[in-house]
């Protein structure tokens, strides 16, 4: 069982200008959020060991120290970790290593949930799943996870872990929200069958869906579109606006914020187990555990269906014309 909202860890450390961008919370700052958290029933931590190049796991253990029984730790491997050669991917050397110095970072014996960052298309499937059902068996991991996967990488994952008899994921995650539901088209299907379920990032369009942005107004003077707008999912700017439109009728409705409705409307989706939420400060992190306790109504997640609707490619909109027999989830 996790809870509905996660702690993303990407804005602790700060460790390098991508990231610093995002936050650069110490491990005192930390700790207040920590304590905020599970003060609210919040007691899942995500992280990754790129985050700030390890320090974002290292500023995480500083702040559940003491209390590690209490929280649940899930963290990601795969992308290139230093310029040494084999410090990349998802082969039997890397990941061992990288769990190893996970769990150093992290002051723990065992990470909760552990997520294939991104696919290796160079390691043979049967070498990573191997791996990780080595790691489980070895109590390092308990359950398994990737991230950012195209759904025939993740179909591809399971069918492998069944031919073989090894450990299999529960977990993708992967981006969705109201300015991003591509999610929707080939994964939430593949969730629904397999019984994977989603942990969700970035769930305000990367930062896009705080409120601050609207038509004919300047980017906010703090925000991480300044760095990272190039490096996040692409938005264009009309239909972003149509979709802050739509969560600004429903706030005068509801009296909740913008951030609040779209995270509310993400926990009512099919396949979505987990949000992850960032905060740069406690401010941010309470207005984001807001957004639980309560639901939109079936009205008003149809007026964001509507808002956030778009033409989908091939072969997807081809589907919706047979949903007699291939129903859609959504």
């Amino acid at each position: 069982m996790v809870p509905a909202l996660s702690l993303g860890t990407a804005t602790f450390g700060g460790g390098t200008d991508f990231f610093k961008a995002w936050g650069d919370t110490d491990a005192k700052g930390a700790t207040r959020l920590v304590d905020i958290c599970l003060d609210n029933g919040i007691t899942m931590f995500d992280s990754a060991d790129v985050y700030s190049r390890g320090l974002a796991e290292e500023v995480l253990g500083a702040a559940i120290k003491g209390r590690r029984n209490k929280v649940i730790i899930s963290t990601k491997a795969t992308f290139r970790f230093s310029d040494a050669p084999n410090d990349v991917g998802s082969s039997r050397a890397h990941l061992t290593e990288a769990v190893n110095g996970s769990l150093k970072r992290l002051g723990t014996d065992h990470i909760d949930l552990f997520q294939l960052h991104g696919f290796d298309a160079k390691t043979p499937m049967e070498e990573v799943m191997g791996t990780l059902d080595d790691l489980v068996t070895a109590g390092k991991i308990r359950y398994t996870g990737c991230s950012n996967f195209s759904g025939w990488h993740l179909m591809k994952s399971l069918a492998v872990s069944e031919k073989y008899g090894l450990t299999r994921h529960v977990a993708h995650q992967a981006y969705y929200s109201l300015v991003g539901r591509e999610y929707e088209w080939e994964l939430m299907p593949l969730g629904l069958d397999q019984g994977v379920s989603a942990v969700v990032w970035s769930p305000l369009g990367w930062g896009r869906l705080t409120g601050k942005l609207r038509r004919g107004a300047a980017l906010p003077a703090v925000s991480r579109l300044h760095k990272t707008s190039e490096n996040g999912p692409p938005v264009e700017n009309e239909y972003l606006y149509r979709v802050v439109d739509a969560l600004d009728e429903i706030a005068k409705e509801t009296g909740k914020t913008i951030p609040q409705i779209a995270l509310n409307w993400l926990l009512q989706r099919p396949t979505v187990a987990n949000v992850i939420v960032g905060a740069r400060n406690e401010a941010q992190l309470k207005d984001n555990i807001g957004a639980i306790g309560w639901n939109l109504t079936a009205a008003q997640v149809a007026k964001l269906d509507a808002a956030s609707a778009v033409t989908r490619i091939y072969p997807y909109w081809h589907q919706t014309e047979f949903v007699e027999r291939n129903p859609l989830p959504v």
